[in-house]
């Protein structure tokens, strides 16, 4: 494959998990919301979960999944 001199190929691990931040949202919303308790069925556990995802907010989201790898990247 040709690439564009204006392209920088970042080579990754082919699964690494702390590299993708929807990993760490998900840790976070398990670990604070959705960890610890019993659902009665799916619905429950659904509501569970749409409660927790309710509760992110733009900073938390920020901070949880902050990827300073790419922002190193975008400065080489």
């Amino acid at each position: 494959m040709r690439l564009p001199d204006c392209v920088t190929v970042l080579l990754l691990p082919p699964h690494p998990p702390e590299l993708n931040p929807v990993e760490n949202l998900w840790h976070h919303l398990r670990s604070h919301y959705l960890s610890n308790r019993a659902y009665d069925d799916y619905d429950h556990l659904l509501d569970a979960g749409t409660e927790a995802w309710r509760k992110l907010t733009p900073d938390v989201l920020k901070s949880v999944c902050a990827c300073p790898y790419l922002e190193r990247a975008g400065q080489l």
